[in-house]
């Protein structure tokens, strides 16, 4: 694909969503359309089963909500978890970690837990999924700050169109603790994925037509602000946030395709987004 040409279509399989006021995608799709509520009492944190009983209990908030949003994307699109090459996303990493070790090094650096240690790279989440899964494909950690969701995006569509294989986009982000709020504002759990595909199957929920475009100023070209009381509860929430528009936008695909979405991807440059019902045989 030449820098001038136009990205070719890609399709979207298995959305994904998590969050304590809307665990699942089948709950946060109604409540996106005004045809559900947020749950009340929002859930505990998901428990994978992609994990065996001892890690999935050691494991921290960010595995915990990346792999289970991960495992629900591959379930629905129907593809074998070894099979598929990923990225994910996340803004902070484990910020509650991060605390932890800072804390216990500028106090007592020798009752440092070695497991939250290892837990503390920002590839953990996708390490422990091609552990889980026995998933030999390529992996891939992002990281862009409050443009992570766009770059974790736009990053595994140009490596979809570019190899001509499926790859599992999943992103998330848990609250900031400690010192750290005051540099960064995260305020609760959510995660996102979705499997991109460059062909369409019968698990194809949605066409996706995707470009570049610069910053014109004006907001819309930007960032694509969630419409439903649902999704706007959850602005704001952490970066992962960013993804509000464009699943507010597949969960109203079954209406027609609606306007474009636009995700910055810095202050100059933005990924803009254009989704469309699979197209019928």
């Amino acid at each position: 694909m030449s820098a001038t040409a136009t990205p070719p279509t890609l399709y979207i399989e298995g959305p994904a969503f998590w969050t304590p006021t809307l665990p699942g995608w089948d709950a946060a799709r109604a409540a996106f359309r005004g045809e559900g509520t947020l749950i009340d009492p929002p859930a505990r944190r998901p428990s994978p089963q992609v994990l065996a009983p001892a890690e999935r209990r050691r494991a921290p908030d960010t595995v915990a909500l990346a792999l289970e949003v991960a495992a629900a994307a591959m379930a629905a699109s129907g593809r074998n978890a070894a099979d598929v090459p990923c990225v994910f996303v996340s803004a902070h990493g484990d910020l509650s970690i991060n605390d932890y070790m800072c804390s216990t090094l500028a106090t007592d650096p020798t009752v440092l837990s070695p497991t939250r240690f290892h837990n503390s790279v920002h590839n953990a989440a996708v390490g422990y999924w091609t552990i889980g899964t026995g998933c030999m494909a390529a992996s891939n950690s992002v990281s862009a700050f409050e443009h992570s969701f766009a770059t974790g995006l736009l990053e595994a569509a140009v490596q979809c169109a570019a190899d001509q294989s499926p790859v599992l986009l999943v992103g998330y982000d848990t609250p900031t603790v400690g010192p750290l709020t005051s540099v960064t504002d995260s305020r609760g759990l959510l995660a996102v994925a979705m499997v991109i595909a460059p062909e369409r199957s019968e698990r194809t929920v949605a066409a996706l037509e995707w470009s570049l475009a610069a910053n014109t100023g004006d907001a819309a070209s930007t960032y694509t602000a969630p419409r439903s009381e649902a999704a706007k509860s959850l602005c704001g929430i952490n970066p992962m946030a960013q993804a509000l528009g464009l699943f507010e936008a597949l969960a109203h695909l079954d209406d027609g395709a609606g306007p474009p979405v636009g995700l910055a991807l810095s202050p100059t440059l933005s990924l803009r987004l254009q989704l469309r019902p699979p197209p019928k045989d």
